[in-house]
């Protein structure tokens, strides 16, 4: 993985952990209450280790109650290859 795709992965799973801890509630609770997603697969997208198919990130944003150009808003899409 690219070093600005795993810097992007981590700024996204800081966002979205931000966005659910302002609904006051753990892990678990929030995805119980909120969400179709697993609580290992919300974890690793918090965590920023998993590459996140766009549905995925569709449910995740439903859940949280935000609009995907919110969430993605301010990442870096322009990638250099680290081989190059």
């Amino acid at each position: 993985m690219q070093r600005f795709e795993k810097e992007n992965l981590k700024i996204l799973g800081d966002r979205i952990k931000s966005l659910r801890l302002k609904n006051d509630l753990s892990l678990n609770k929030f995805v119980f209450k909120y969400s179709e997603i697993t609580t290992a697969t919300w974890s690793r997208i918090e965590n920023g280790v998993v590459d996140v198919k766009f549905n995925t990130l569709l449910k995740v944003c439903e859940s949280l109650g935000i609009k995907i150009d919110e969430l993605l808003a301010d990442l870096d899409f322009n990638y250099i290859s680290d081989d190059e």
